[in-house]
């Protein structure tokens, strides 16, 4: 698990790409992969980021794309989750 978590923190760091992108990116391959776990994780991340709405659907709308119909399902869950975590602020 320490090694998973370092190259977590290194992969997730802002370089070329922004650290949105970057959650953007992960929460699309959680979708298409069908994890749950990994959606939670990224769609909170993304929420505490601040990242807007139409960039997380349009995000989503690639990750159903790519993953098919099933992934339409899992991209609900995203959608469920990105609205409970942003409903405090």
């Amino acid at each position: 698990m320490a090694g998973f978590s370092a190259m977590s923190k290194s992969a997730m760091e802002a370089g070329a790409l922004s650290a949105i992108d970057k959650e953007l990116m992960a929460l699309a391959i959680g979708v298409a992969t069908h994890c749950d776990g990994c959606i939670g994780f990224h769609t909170k991340a993304l929420a505490r980021l601040g990242v807007e709405r139409a960039k997380l659907m349009e995000t989503l709308a690639v990750a159903v794309y790519m993953g098919g119909g099933p992934s339409l399902m899992y991209a609900a869950d995203a959608v469920r989750a990105y609205e409970e975590f942003t409903a405090a602020d």
